[in-house]
């Protein structure tokens, strides 16, 4: 069996680890942060989807870049600026300039994570591609466990500029860390071939990711709001979400490699609309911790596994312009779903802000069923004699 364990492997993911844990010390305070500076509900949505919009400007473009000049100098650039520009959130006094910076540092997140993620498709063996996805992805799941529970205690015991240095601090040793690993990638000679902005053997699956991805921007950023409105810690979900994610996604990786991804995607994706109808139908902390189990079986699932489905459809010398196809769809999933969602939400109710999102959901499961399986199972297919001869080598 080829090894996944590499220190590049390690490296990447450790830094992943802290990277997101600054971010996600943001997903429920930022939407409790607008509101401390006179922000309503609608620019909520604006404010977390502008980072995300923001990032589909430059996806595209540095899909076709990172296959033409290699990966690491994104990396870098990328999050020096998403460093520099979270440093700036300390001094914010109202809703435009933080609008400005979201932007500023939705775009250098767009180029460093394409750049991450086509990194760790290189390294990952192609036999052991889902396990190691689901490992590379529970770095971001343990981020999610501790990120949102120290966000919320630092602004309730000390404040929030406190809040933001110490996600600064997080984002230089994640910096420092992707300085250190080597990765393997050499730039290939291209002369004037022009730089592909979209990776058409993907489509399917990007459109099934758009689709889940809204439900998941009503998550980042309403389930903060609407718990508050329970008199209920939002830490408590996101704990409890990315504890499940922990003990899931190693599984579901294996799973998926073992049996296909049709295996794991089309239950995960049923049970992601099960948790979001659970949790439009939450009146206390008990709801709200079972729709978290659910969400995290299934949302956690599901995406480790849709992002191997799109390493396996595209070809091996377009892995860049595919991950960021993907990244793509999910970013103006997730920029989308909150903006739409938060006209929803301040216009109807919270309830119904999560029905619409299981909906959405719904329609992923519909899209992946009858045109992203066919060609998965089509690859699949025609892919385990060679794995099984290189591996028995």
């Amino acid at each position: 069996m080829e090894r996944l364990w590499t220190k590049p492997f390690i490296l990447i993911t450790v830094a992943m680890l802290f990277l997101f844990t600054g971010f996600y010390m943001l997903l429920p305070t930022l939407p409790l942060f607008i509101k401390h500076i006179g922000g309503s509900e609608s620019q909520v949505g604006l404010v977390v989807g502008a980072f995300m919009l923001s990032a589909v400007i430059l996806r595209p473009i540095i899909g076709g870049l990172l296959d033409r000049y290699g990966r690491r100098p994104f990396i870098l650039w990328g999050l020096l600026i998403f460093t520099v520009a979270m440093y700036f959130y300390s001094w914010v006094g109202g809703v435009l300039v933080l609008l400005g910076l979201r932007i500023l540092q939705g775009l250098s997140w767009a180029v460093s994570t394409t750049a991450i993620f086509t990194a760790i498709t290189d390294i990952i063996p192609s036999t052991r591609r889902g396990e190691g996805m689901g490992w590379f992805s529970t770095a971001m799941t343990l981020a999610m466990a501790i990120g949102p529970v120290c966000g919320i205690w630092i602004t309730q015991n000390i404040s929030y500029q406190a809040l933001f240095f110490i996600a600064v601090g997080l984002s230089v040793v994640a910096l420092l860390l992707m300085f250190v690993a080597k990765i393997p990638f050499q730039p290939k000679k291209t002369g004037m071939q022009k730089i592909e902005l979209f990776e058409k053997s993907v489509l399917p699956i990007t459109i099934s990711v758009f689709f889940l991805h809204i439900a998941y921007g009503g998550i980042t950023a309403f389930v903060p709001l609407f718990t508050n409105s329970l008199a209920v810690n939002s830490g408590a979900f996101f704990l409890v979400y990315a504890a499940t994610l922990v003990l899931s996604r190693p599984i579901a990786g294996k799973l998926s490699d073992r049996h296909g991804e049709k295996f794991v995607i089309l239950p995960a994706l049923g049970i992601t609309i099960i948790a979001l109808i659970s949790l439009s139908l939450a009146e206390g902390l008990m709801g709200i911790l079972v729709s978290a189990v659910l969400y995290g079986i299934g949302f956690g699932s599901a995406s480790p596994a849709l992002q191997a489905a799109t390493v396996r459809l595209a070809r091996p010398e377009r892995k860049g312009v595919a991950n960021a196809s993907l990244l793509t769809a999910t970013d103006l999933g997730i920029g989308l779903g909150s903006i739409v969602l938060g006209w929803i939400s301040q216009y109807t109710s919270y309830s119904v802000l999560f029905i619409v999102s299981a909906v959405s959901v719904g329609c992923a499961l519909v899209i992946f069923r009858l045109f992203v399986n066919p060609l998965v199972q089509k690859n699949r297919d025609n892919e385990p004699v060679i794995t099984k001869d290189v591996a028995s080598r």
